[in-house]
C-alpha cells in the first residue's frame, strides 16, 4: 500500500463547486494521480486529481472521454460519463458507472459459461474504434525496441530465458509486417476486462486515460494476455499462449484479414507479453501460469508459417 504522507493534498473545500463532495481513497498511483469517491451534483462519482506532472496527460483524457461519449451510448455498449473538468485544481470527474468488473463477474461462471460472457467485450471494442478506425504504414521498430527494453528488466530467471525466444519470434514476423499497413484508431490504450464493467446486458468502459492513436490489435492483445496471464482459457484452447476462444471473437468482430490473424497480431500479443514486465512480489502461482503462457506462444511464433 502506498504510503498516504506521500499523497498528493486534496483540493481545498473553497475551491469545489456547490454539490461536490470528495470521498475515500480508491487508488494512489505516486507521481501521476489519485483516485477517490465522491459524489458530484447528487451523482455518485469518480474524482481523479493529477500531479503537476501529469496536468497535460489528464486534460487529453478529458478530451478523448468528451468525443467518445456521444458514440457510446448504446443500451449494451457505453463508456462513464465525463461531469466535469477543473484544470485549474487538475480535478476530473467521471460517473461512477454501475456493475461488476468483467473478470470478477466471469470467474463467478461455471466454466461452460465464460464464454459467452466474455465475447461481448470485443463488441465493444469495435464500437469504440470504428469511428475513427483507418489505415496507416506498419511501424514495427518502436516496438520492439520497448519489448527488447523491457525484457531486460524481467526478474524472473525463468521467464527471461522464454522471453528470448518470444523477442526472437516477433523479429521473424516484424520482417513481413514492414512496409505493409496495418489498423489503426483511437483505442481505448489499457483495453483489459477488469476495465469493463458489467451491469445486466450493459458493458460500460472506463479508465479510457491511455487512448489515443494506435494499432488496433494492440488494444486486442492488451485484453488476451490479460486474460492469459491470470490462467483465463475459457474455450480450452490454447494459441498464441492465449484463449483461441476469444481470439476468435475478435477475428470475428473485426473481421481481421488473413494477414491480421497470422502475422499483425500474433506480434502484437508477444510485444504485450514482454513489454508488462512481472514485479519481485507476484506470486508463484502466476509465475507458474506466464511460463506457461509464454513458452507455448514462444513455440508458437517459432513455428508459424511466414510465407
Amino acid at each position: 500500500m502506498s504510503d498516504p504522507v506521500s499523497l498528493p493534498a486534496l483540493p481545498a473545500e473553497s475551491d469545489l463547486p456547490d454539490g461536490a463532495e470528495i470521498g475515500a481513497l480508491i487508488r494512489h498511483i505516486p507521481g501521476k494521480r489519485r483516485i477517490h469517491a465522491g459524489t458530484w451534483q447528487g451523482r455518485d462519482a469518480i474524482f481523479r486529481l493529477a500531479t503537476p506532472e501529469t496536468a497535460e496527460m489528464q486534460a487529453r483524457e478529458w478530451r478523448e472521454a468528451c468525443r467518445i461519449w456521444p458514440y457510446m451510448q448504446g443500451a449494451r455498449f457505453r463508456t462513464a460519463e465525463p461531469l466535469a473538468f477543473l484544470p485549474e485544481i487538475r480535478l476530473m470527474v467521471m460517473e461512477r458507472a454501475p456493475g461488476t468488473p468483467l473478470l470478477d463477474r466471469v470467474a463467478r461462471l461455471r466454466a461452460d459459461r465464460r464464454a459467452a460472457r466474455l465475447a461481448p467485450a470485443a463488441a465493444w471494442l469495435r464500437r469504440y474504434t470504428d469511428v475513427s478506425e483507418g489505415w496507416r504504414a506498419a511501424r514495427c521498430a518502436g516496438w520492439l525496441a520497448r519489448a527488447e527494453r523491457a525484457t531486460q528488466g524481467q526478474p524472473f530467471p525463468v521467464l527471461r530465458g522464454i522471453e528470448g525466444g518470444i523477442l526472437s519470434g516477433i523479429e521473424r514476423i516484424a520482417g513481413r509486417i514492414d512496409g505493409a499497413d496495418w489498423r489503426v484508431a483511437i483505442c481505448h490504450g489499457d483495453f483489459h476486462p477488469s476495465n469493463l464493467l458489467v451491469n445486466g446486458r450493459t458493458l460500460t468502459g472506463i479508465d479510457t486515460g491511455g487512448s489515443g492513436r494506435m494499432p488496433v490489435l494492440k488494444d486486442i492483445a492488451r485484453f488476451l494476455m490479460h486474460m492469459a496471464r491470470r490462467g483465463v482459457c475459457p474455450s480450452g484452447r490454447m494459441w498464441c499462449g492465449v484463449d483461441e476462444g476469444m481470439r476468435d471473437a475478435f477475428v470475428e468482430a473485426f473481421a481481421l484479414t488473413e494477414a491480421e490473424r497470422r502475422l499483425v497480431l500474433p506480434f502484437f500479443v508477444g510485444i504485450e507479453a514482454l513489454i508488462r514486465v512481472e514485479t519481485p512480489a507476484l506470486r508463484p502461482r502466476r509465475i507458474r501460469i506466464a511460463e506457461r503462457v509464454y513458452a507455448a506462444l514462444r513455440d508458437d511464433l517459432a513455428t508459424r508459417d511466414l510465407t
